[in-house]
């Protein structure tokens, strides 16, 4: 692999701006050797070495002292601030040596300062760290003397003074714990780094109990995983910053023949990027200090969890995904095979048979879809490099690729298009007559064992992602009381574009609960209950958003937040009007309200998709009606992705003329255009996603914000004064 592409692939996303512009200096060195060719077209022996040989009778240093000359200017702390002077002798061509080198200077410059800046940060939250992890055994000394206080257990006791004596020494346990208190919000966020407790959050006095202690271990565990994390990363930034000035610099001695590498990589070694032994060493520390007091003195495990390995591709995915896949084709091919054999769209007992069992089996329609598009973009983030698990906040290394996502749409597909085929072929052959009303109970085994698999607490099945995925579920059901974080809002932003298949969830209760199966006839709607949550369902996930919406305009008096939450308003009375008029066909007056509601939401939502969710329309951007950084390089993907995000919020309002079409048609209609909406925010989400991402890019935030177990009275008294 060519060390362009290297270079690129290894850059961390959200520090792309502050690396070495490589391939922006490459293109000086190419125009140049492209004018050299022009003018002098036996400059191409200087590829071939001829033009070297000729200058042999000048020596390296005699070469070197006639290319480049380094000129100190001032030193600004531990900076040296220099200028590259370009001193060969003059000749056509020079001038674009004369740019390389300001250029040059210009890049290391910015990518010294950042490395500079980054250590210095790094140093500050070591400090930290290390204050709470003084804290930390000072309280295993204090919960350790408590639970054997007044026990006969006196090995044990010699053993944990044998292993605390040193600690003990060092730190007088009463004084580090004084002025100590313990943070028990485990979602307070401590910023962009970690640099203890902020304002708002839970703090209380300390507990000397194993469970504070617990907690305690835990968090503080996170914390040092995340900071080695970002140690290594900062590492990897200076070795790829130095190889890449070390590479342009040998390119440029190859086009021009002139020698300036070791005058110039000299100053580069000796700079703060050059020298990485105090971010080695403290790299060091902290693997020391982690195995010794987070995985009991052994190595291999303390370095499996601060170092876990990529995970690599797995074909048994792979596997399971094509034959899944093929699995699906066959038995919706046999679906449909079925149905026009047995004429049911043509007999009124076959409507009504399709009407009672289609919306039962649309949930997983709307969810296999979902996943499917889910698939799609985490391919496309991956691909665009947008830092997809860093942004929703997944633990480290157990984010789903693509390929897992895939696989668990395909699996779902199977599960419900062959029970709905069972339920197909039992109700239409005459020899399972007796079992029909067995059958009838095969929709909701089918929805029980998804809950379970999705509830199950053994360790199979994606558990973590699983578990992420339901403790964002009650953060999103319980918006006003928790803070709401980037995976809560975007996870009921998805909600909102399921309404039709929380609906259908609703259709459930009726159709067992009330005994409906029994009579085979979708008559939900003449239940006063059925038609109350039918009503409710609708509103609650634009009721979620909000009320996220509200919470963080209280918390971060954002005005923005508070229009953000005026749409969802608008979409929520438009969503009541189109229910009511739908349970009330009618009623002209109700149409009238349902069409004018709808179009006032779909218009507010356009915008704010485009222009804020997505940071679009941009008048005054270099790139037209777009924004300034574009990660997909194709600018027509952006207009079409605005055209189909207009046409497909517009499709939404065809729902309102819908309600008065014949019921399966309209069924058809419905089915049509929730599918399309789940399709829209498909595409919404990868430009939502890159927009977030830009916006951490422009930031430099690349990493997680953590909370810290411990708070001192300090800081909180300098809160205060601030």
């Amino acid at each position: 692999m060519k060390f362009g592409k290297e270079y690129k692939k290894q850059k961390v996303a959200e520090w792309t701006e502050a690396y070495m512009d490589y391939n922006g200096l490459k293109h000086i060195l190419r125009n140049m050797r492209a004018y050299k060719q022009n003018k002098h077209p036996a400059m191409n022996r200087t590829l071939s070495g001829f033009y070297r040989q000729s200058s042999s009778r000048y020596n390296e240093e005699d070469l070197e002292n006639q290319a480049i000359e380094i000129k100190t200017l001032q030193r600004d702390g531990s900076l040296q601030l220099f200028e590259t002077v370009f001193i060969g002798q003059p000749e056509e061509g020079t001038e674009f040596e004369v740019t390389f080198f300001r250029k040059l200077d210009e890049e290391f410059y910015k990518a010294n300062n950042f490395y500079k800046d980054k250590v210095k940060g790094m140093m500050d939250e070591a400090n930290q760290l290390n204050k709470q992890m003084e804290s930390l055994i000072a309280l295993r000394i204090r919960v350790d003397k408590r639970s054997v206080k007044g026990s006969n257990l006196n090995r044990h006791n010699q053993q944990e003074q044998s292993q605390s004596s040193g600690t003990r020494e060092k730190v007088k346990v009463g004084e580090v714990l004084e002025h100590v208190k313990i943070n028990n919000d485990p979602q307070s966020p401590i910023s962009t780094t970690i640099k203890g407790t902020l304002k708002g959050s839970k703090v209380e006095d300390l507990s000397y109990s194993k469970g504070s202690l617990r907690r305690a271990e835990q968090q503080l565990r996170v914390a040092f995983i995340e900071f080695y994390h970002k140690l290594y990363l900062l590492k990897q930034y200076s070795y790829m910053n130095l190889l890449a000035f070390s590479k342009i610099m040998k390119k440029y001695e190859k086009i021009s023949s002139r020698k300036a590498s070791k005058l110039y990589m000299e100053v580069v070694d000796n700079s703060v990027l050059g020298n990485s032994d105090e971010l080695i060493d403290l790299l060091e520390r902290v693997e020391t200090t982690f195995i010794k007091n987070f995985s009991k003195s052994n190595r291999s495990e303390g370095m499996k969890s601060l170092r876990p390995k990529q995970r690599r591709e797995n074909h048994t995915v792979t596997f399971f995904s094509g034959f899944f896949s093929g699995c699906t084709v066959a038995l919706l091919v046999a679906i449909a095979l079925k149905i026009e054999l047995h004429n049911l769209p043509t007999k009124e007992e076959g409507v009504q048979y399709l009407q009672s069992i289609f919306p039962l089996y649309s949930v997983f329609l709307y969810a296999v879809l979902h996943l499917l598009m889910y698939a799609t973009n985490i391919y496309f983030w991956r691909r665009y490099k947008i830092n997809y698990p860093f942004i929703f906040g997944f633990k480290r290394g157990t984010e789903l690729e693509y390929r897992d996502v895939y696989l668990l749409s395909t699996g779902l597909a199977v599960l419900a298009s062959s029970a709905f085929l069972a339920n197909l072929h039992l109700d239409m052959d005459p020899n399972t007559q007796k079992l029909k009303e067995v059958t009838q109970l095969v929709p909701l085994a089918l929805v029980t064992l998804v809950l379970l698999l999705i509830f199950c607490p053994l360790n199979i099945l994606y558990r973590a992602s699983r578990f992420f995925f339901i403790r964002c579920l009650f953060r999103c059901i319980l918006a006003p009381l928790y803070p709401v974080t980037f995976s809560d809002f975007f996870l009921a932003d998805q909600l909102t574009s399921q309404m039709q298949a929380l609906r259908s969830c609703v259709l459930y209760i009726c159709y067992y609960g009330l005994g409906e199966y029994s009579r085979r006839q979708e008559k939900c709607h003449t239940h006063g209950l059925y038609n109350t949550l039918y009503f409710v369902i609708a509103v609650i996930p634009y009721w979620l958003r909000f009320m996220q919406c509200i919470r963080r305009l209280i918390e971060g008096r954002d005005k923005m937040n508070g229009y953000n939450a005026l749409t969802y308003l608008s979409t929520i009375i438009a969503v009541v009007f189109r229910t009511i008029y739908e349970l009330r066909k009618e009623s002209m007056t109700w149409m009238v309200f349902a069409l004018i509601s709808s179009a006032v939401a779909t218009l507010v939502n356009i915008y704010w998709d485009i222009v804020f969710d997505w940071g679009l329309l941009r008048r005054h951007s270099k790139n037209i009606y777009l924004r300034d950084k574009l990660i997909v390089s194709h600018k027509i993907v952006y207009v079409l992705a605005m055209v189909l995000d207009i046409l497909l919020r517009v499709a939404w309002m065809q729902l309102v003329l819908a309600f008065n079409l014949h019921s399966t048609h309209r069924m058809g209609i419905t089915t049509t255009v929730f599918s399309l909406e789940i399709i829209r925010r498909g595409i919404w989400n990868f430009f939502r996603l890159e927009n977030e991402h830009l916006n951490n890019v422009g930031k430099y935030r690349a990493f997680r914000s953590l909370p810290l177990p411990f708070a001192y009275s300090d800081d909180q008294k300098e809160q205060k004064d601030e």
